[in-house]
């Protein structure tokens, strides 16, 4: 019997023993699955949301403020989406997409396609029971809007909305507040 072949079987119990107690802590720490509010009423949902904060992400890199979002039913079931910001030179941008709800999901997910065949997660994980407000993520925890019919949020309502996504497990450290006509929402700063 060789060296090796012998300090193989020996570790093996060990192997075994570490392997059963990493699973259940490695399952304690992978984050709870996002979840959605239960139910998204599409008609009070449409029309222009203005964008409060978000993740920074690729496709908004050219924004600098005034960031909206407009949905419009159409007549095949799908909603349009047309979002827009301004830029730095004080132009505005512009991205037209499509947006289906997610059956079973009591249209609190949405697919959305702003260049066909990829589609993006549209989640609203958080929603005001009068509709001031929308927390907009996805499965991966990569991407967070909050959304106000106003250009600004109420301190209350902003900290509500805050804490619905803190409470799904984003964190908020990545948040970016957008500008909307000369003002944010942001949290005013001790000392500020």
């Amino acid at each position: 019997m060789s060296m090796s072949m012998f300090s193989a079987r020996s570790w093996r119990p060990t192997l075994l023993l570490l392997a059963l107690t990493a699973a259940p802590m490695a399952q304690a720490e992978s984050p709870v699955p996002v979840a959605t509010v239960l139910h998204v009423d599409l008609a009070r949902y449409m029309g222009t949301w203005y964008e409060i904060a978000h993740f920074p992400i690729f496709f908004q890199r050219k924004c600098v403020g005034d960031t909206t979002a407009q949905y419009t039913n159409d007549t095949d079931g799908t909603i349009t989406v047309t979002n827009r910001c301004r830029n730095a030179a004080g132009g505005m941008e512009q991205a037209k997409g499509t947006a289906q709800a997610v059956p079973n999901s009591g249209n609190a997910k949405l697919d959305v396609i702003f260049f066909w065949p990829f589609k993006g997660d549209y989640w609203v994980i958080g929603l005001d029971p009068h509709y001031r407000w929308a927390v907009i993520g996805g499965r991966n925890r990569n991407t967070l809007w909050v959304l106000a019919r106003t250009p600004t949020l109420a301190p209350a309502d902003l900290d509500s909305a805050l804490t619905t996504a803190k409470a799904q497990g984003y964190a908020l450290n990545k948040l970016t507040f957008t500008v909307q006509n000369g003002k944010t929402s942001a949290p005013h700063q001790n000392g500020s």
